[in-house]
């Protein structure tokens, strides 16, 4: 299920932060002890942030936002996909799952609009992942001394 965050999801927010697994490709994990002083008391809350949640815990949250001007060309000012997980959800389809229906949430509220990933290509998962979105490569970049991938998701279009 993909809901907004609650305070409830403050520790799992702390997990998944602090996780050395989730954060190995994205330059290492935070300290418990600096989230625990800097975490707000509901984390990540505004819209395109959800929680990924199952049997009522927290394994996940998926971020849809709007790509800064000063990130690569072909993905300033689009919307962008991010996700990070919980180890003891991977290899189950969860991602895959959460991923598509925030992906319908956006064409619901933003139709028309195109979606950007980025992630590194040793992180095989993630770019299995990208490819199952329907993600297509926009261009590869070298970024905090590793190689990088962007994928494309071109605009949903209408009902089949």
């Amino acid at each position: 299920m993909l809901r907004e965050p609650e305070a409830r999801d403050r520790a799992g927010f702390v997990e998944l932060l602090a996780s050395p697994e989730v954060h190995t490709y994205l330059g290492g994990p935070r300290t418990r002890d600096e989230l625990e002083r800097t975490l707000p008391e509901v984390p990540e809350r505004w819209p395109g942030s959800f929680v990924v949640e199952l049997d009522r815990s927290m394994i996940g949250q998926i971020l849809l936002r709007r790509a800064p001007a000063h990130h690569r060309p072909a993905a300033a000012g689009r919307i962008d996909l991010g996700y990070l997980f919980l180890p003891r959800a991977w290899g189950q389809g969860y991602a895959a799952e959460a991923c598509a229906a925030a992906l319908g949430w956006l064409t619901g509220v933003l139709p028309g609009e195109p979606v950007v990933l980025a992630t590194q290509t040793a992180n095989h998962r993630s770019m299995r992942l990208a490819a199952k979105l329907g993600f297509t490569e926009a261009e590869r970049f070298r970024a905090w001394d590793a190689d990088q991938w962007l994928g494309l998701r071109p605009p949903a279009t209408g009902a089949v």
